[in-house]
């Protein structure tokens, strides 16, 4: 159910905007940030990426002009959401809410939206909590096949 759900999103957000999933997250964190700017680490945390797969994001979007990335005076990075990428993500938010709303809450009855709700915020808690390493997490690619999400 998750990757069917994901795919058909991530679909729903190429078609109608151009965006991959990755791309919508961090517009959408950035919009939220006051001035459109967050320093890269905290990028990273609230995506909940590691550094080289917000590295490789940041670049491909970079080339496409929908962030900027500027120095900052303590050796950091800002990240900056700029005029073209302000106005991808709110070209896709209305689409990408819809299409969620659409297969996803809508299909649900109030109480099961309800049990859904309590049933992740326990998963959600768990999976904070459970700080354990995973055997071989560390040799794992975390940007897909590698490329621009999204693109060829």
């Amino acid at each position: 159910m998750m990757e069917l759900l994901r795919t058909r999103i991530e679909q729903q957000l190429q078609v109608s905007s151009g965006l991959s999933n990755a791309d919508y997250t961090v517009l959408a964190v950035l919009s939220e940030a006051l001035e459109g700017r967050l320093r890269a680490y905290r990028l990273g945390r609230l995506t909940g990426w590691e550094k080289s797969r917000l590295h490789h994001q940041l670049t491909c979007m970079h080339k496409r002009e929908l962030i900027a990335r500027e120095a900052c005076s303590s050796r950091g990075i800002d990240v900056v959401l700029t005029a073209k990428g302000l106005a991808a993500i709110e070209k896709a938010a209305l689409g990408h809410a819809e299409e969620v709303r659409r297969l996803f809450i809508d299909p649900l009855p109030p109480e099961s939206l309800e049990q859904l709700a309590d049933i992740s915020a326990t998963i959600l808690k768990h999976l904070q909590a459970d700080q354990s390493p995973v055997k071989g997490a560390d040799t794992l690619r975390t940007d897909g096949a590698g490329r621009c999400a999204g693109h060829s």
